[in-house]
């Protein structure tokens, strides 16, 4: 279950993965994005996310997202960009929309750790 988005902007990768391993997740499933850039992203990523760079964030995100009230977790490296980008997309009405502390970096540690770091 997402946290309450009055109360966060944050989602611990714990939160994630149990979001993603959940079969009765209520509501519509997050659309994950990578607003890192293509280069980070061919190093590694966390399956079926989306990559919006934060270089063209601005530009390119409103067209490749959902509705505004569908939630949207954003994932960079350690988890700063994605908060810019996450207070970028709730300035926009994008209500649900959360940064992943830590980032793919802690991901990786917590979740996945064969997964290639950098």
């Amino acid at each position: 279950m997402l946290p309450s988005s009055a109360d966060t902007v944050e989602i611990t990768v714990a939160e994630l993965a149990s979001i993603k391993a959940s079969s009765d997740f209520r509501g519509p499933s997050p659309l994950l994005v990578d607003c890192r850039e293509p280069d980070e992203h061919d190093i590694c990523k966390i399956s079926g996310a989306v990559l919006i760079p934060l270089s063209t964030f601005s530009t390119e995100a409103e067209s490749k997202l959902p509705g505004k009230s569908h939630p949207i977790i954003v994932y960079c490296h350690h988890g700063m960009r994605s908060m810019r980008a996450t207070e970028f997309l709730r300035q926009k009405g994008y209500s649900e929309t959360f940064s992943l502390a830590g980032g793919i970096d802690a991901w990786a540690v917590a979740v996945e750790p064969g997964m290639t770091r950098y």
